[in-house]
């Protein structure tokens, strides 16, 4: 049974994670925008980690080497993304931006190229070329999007995959200044709720819930459940199993995604779409890391974001 645990956690956690862009999507559904949902979303998360931080008997480090990294990462892997998936969200079906979330380690592998930190082999470039592939099935199709949809708002959603292939390579080279996972993401949230705040003020998209909460309210309350207990499980996992293991849950995220949008959005797709996805999860499995262990030890493992 307990060998069944990292498999079970795995699931449950894809699961979670995938959950997370349908719900985008009812977030979006009644007019709320990106800078109050970023709000909201990243004050929830801050206060769900940061109990969490509390209750693991550790605090929130405040000098400036930590406050740089807290920085960089709401900038580059909360706001920044945030604006492009919300946005992208209001035009495009949750499934496909599920799928397009799957391009994350496409973008990735060249920015580690450029940083020295990895390199190229025949199987990396085939799978880089299947992700094009699949983001042009997406794009060039005419049957592909919803009658009227801009192909744009592919190119602003994958904006977001670029920040977060941004944010792990930065962080995998760098690392977090002996900080854990849970304590930089609680940082992170409480930087990115003082940037997005009057972002939120200033642009009228600032988000005042009222009782009874509607289904974007809802939605962006079980995002934010989700997201810290999804990024929780995540790092446990990736200590108990393995990094080379934990990524695996990246497969599990576009599926689920997928299915989810499918089961409570009624959406459907064509076989373009289909796909599309087909070529994105074969890309991304052949552009995945080498298969090493990132966290060998105790000493790596604190520098690890997950």
């Amino acid at each position: 049974m307990i060998r069944l645990l990292p498999f079970a956690t795995l699931v449950v956690t894809g699961a979670a994670w995938g959950a997370t862009q349908p719900l985008a999507k009812i977030a979006v559904s009644e007019g709320y925008r990106h800078f109050g949902l970023i709000f909201w979303q990243t004050v929830l998360v801050g206060l769900l980690l940061g109990a969490l931080t509390l209750l693991k008997g550790k605090r929130l480090p405040l000098h400036p080497p930590a406050l740089r990294l807290y920085l960089f990462i709401a900038v580059v892997g909360t706001v920044v993304p945030g604006i492009a998936s919300y946005q992208a969200a209001v035009h495009l079906p949750s499934g496909v931006l599920s799928i397009l979330l799957s391009s994350v380690p496409m973008f990735a592998l060249p920015i580690a190229l450029a940083l020295g930190t990895d390199r190229l082999s025949f199987a990396r470039l085939m799978g880089l070329l299947l992700g094009l592939g699949g983001v042009a099935l997406l794009v060039l199709p005419e049957a592909s999007l919803p009658a009227g949809t801009e192909a744009v708002w592919i190119a602003i959603a994958l904006i977001a995959s670029a920040c977060y292939a941004l944010e792990g390579n930065m962080v995998a080279k760098w690392g977090t200044q002996g900080l854990d996972a849970v304590q930089v993401l609680t940082g992170a949230s409480v930087l990115g709720a003082v940037l997005s705040l009057p972002l939120a003020l200033a642009s009228g998209q600032f988000i005042v819930p009222s009782l009874p909460l509607g289904g974007p309210d809802k939605a962006v309350l079980a995002s934010a459940v989700l997201h810290a207990f999804a990024y929780s499980a995540y790092v446990w996992l990736v200590g108990r199993a393995g990094a080379v293991f934990a990524a695996q849950v990246s497969y599990l995220v576009t599926l689920f995604g997928v299915t989810w949008a499918m089961l409570f959005l009624s959406e459907a797709y064509t076989g373009w779409v289909w796909a599309a996805l087909i070529l994105m999860m074969a890309g991304m499995a052949l552009v995945q890391p080498q298969r090493k262990p990132l966290v060998p030890d105790r000493a790596s493992r604190q520098n690890t974001v997950g």
